[in-house]
């Protein structure tokens, strides 16, 4: 199916392309869920350091700002199925390392950080090319109702996936249950692979006796900036998503030090593995929510709802209750944050044409979470100069005065309910020179 022929919402649980998109994601999401359980816990159990294990969520966000403008650039020119399979056999790989360093009793928080590095990195140039992909795959009409299969379907495996993360880590041990994500990622490979329709990108043909022009890689960058800073929508949602990735990345960082240390609960794995599923639930909400609500909300007041659920949730963290609370306020932070993020997305999506794709969507993600090292950082090293409470309470007043930066620009005026008003909006607001 091309990108010319969109996909009518009964249609998407029928589009085999869509279906086995959606497929590869899941399969890389279960695994990725076994990670996420496991590489902080080894880092820990390695280093005994929260700054050290701070360190493996900055690295999972830090690659976007090193590659995030330079992959959305390459993916708008060469094949995103090729780069995609490329990302994913590349994560597999490395990933298979550290079981292997495990058994010859090799292995260091270096190297599992370093891991952790490789396996962000690649997900920047998987990342590029699958935002380009999915609108090709199922028409720019659609974009809404594809996400939202995409993500629930991604997020409902999380739900589940952190807890058995959790019974493996404790069953083979952090290094051993890493070898789980790493077949994941092959088979998530092969599902692209198997998929006919094309994902562009589209390369316009010149007519005979012309030579097609190619812009440079640099203006090409350049060309997918202006959008961003130009695009009134884009550039609002945008740079509110620097506040909200802040906090989210000290959130992230924090969650297995708040449990072992804390909450004194997660030694074995399982308990944290029932925290990141309450995470996981919480976005699985989220997705399952915003094609419902975005009919009937502004696009604006929408992150800007986000970001107020938010605030108290992390507050209520800091106090660090009694362990069914912080599942509870898990649940609804990940819902805020989650809405934010996804809001931003579809909302980019829709706008944007389809020969900038991926390079607004990775310039945007990668100013929006620009935040998330930093915020992952800076809550390391206050968790271990004062003490986790006062990290996450410090993060809970950064998100409340993001809120009220937000609530000062246009999103208040935004209320985009179709993707024509958006493509429209996208016209009428882009500047000059942006196609």
């Amino acid at each position: 199916m091309s990108a010319a022929t969109p996909v009518t919402a009964d249609r998407l649980h029928r589009d085999r392309a869509l279906l086995l998109f959606t497929a590869a994601r899941v399969t890389a999401v279960a695994g990725s869920a076994v990670t996420g359980v496991a590489m902080p816990l080894l880092v820990l159990r390695l280093s005994g350091s929260a700054f050290l294990t701070a360190l493996v969520a900055a690295a999972q966000v830090a690659p976007y700002l090193l590659f995030g403008l330079i992959a959305g650039a390459v993916a708008d020119r060469v094949s995103r199925r090729r780069l995609m399979v490329a990302a994913q056999l590349t994560s597999a790989t490395a990933l298979a390392t550290v079981p292997i360093a495990h058994a010859a009793d090799l292995l260091t928080p270096a190297h599992a950080l370093a891991v952790a590095l490789v396996l962000a990195t690649s997900f920047v140039w998987f990342d590029a090319a699958a935002f380009g992909a999915l609108p090709a795959i199922v028409g720019r009409e659609r974009i809404v109702a594809a996400n939202s299969l995409v993500w629930t379907s991604s997020t409902l495996v999380s739900v589940a996936a952190p807890a058995l993360g959790g019974l493996l880590v404790a069953w083979l041990g952090a290094a051993q249950a890493l070898s789980v994500d790493a077949v994941s990622y092959v088979v998530a490979a092969a599902l692209v692979v198997t998929i006919a329709a094309p994902m562009g990108p589209h390369v316009a043909q010149a007519t005979r006796g012309e030579r097609p022009v190619r812009a440079t890689l640099r203006a090409d960058i350049a060309e997918g900036l202006r959008f961003v800073l130009r695009q009134p929508t884009v550039r609002d949602l945008t740079l509110v998503g620097i506040g909200n990735s802040v906090t989210g990345g000290a959130v992230t960082a924090l969650l297995v030090v708040l449990a072992v240390g804390e909450l004194d609960v997660a030694a074995e794995g399982r308990s944290y593995g029932v925290m990141l599923a309450m995470v996981a639930a919480g976005g699985f909400l989220a997705a399952s929510a915003l094609p419902w609500m975005s009919r009937r909300v502004p696009t604006g007041w929408l992150t800007l709802g986000g970001l107020a659920l938010g605030v108290p949730t992390v507050a209520g963290l800091a106090a660090v209750p009694p362990y069914p609370a912080v599942l509870a306020l898990l649940l609804g932070w990940a819902f805020s944050n989650t809405l934010v993020i996804l809001n931003g997305i579809a909302a980019r999506q829709r706008v944007t044409p389809d020969h900038l794709q991926a390079r607004v969507n990775t310039t945007a993600r990668m100013i929006a979470w620009g935040g998330t090292p930093f915020g992952a950082v800076l809550g390391g090293l206050t968790a271990d100069l004062v003490d986790v409470p006062t990290a996450l309470a410090g993060a809970a007043v950064l998100l409340l005065v993001s809120l009220v930066l937000a609530a000062g620009t246009g999103l208040r005026r935004r209320d985009f309910g179709t993707g024509t008003d958006l493509q429209q909006a996208a016209i009428g607001g882009s500047g000059p020179g942006l196609r």
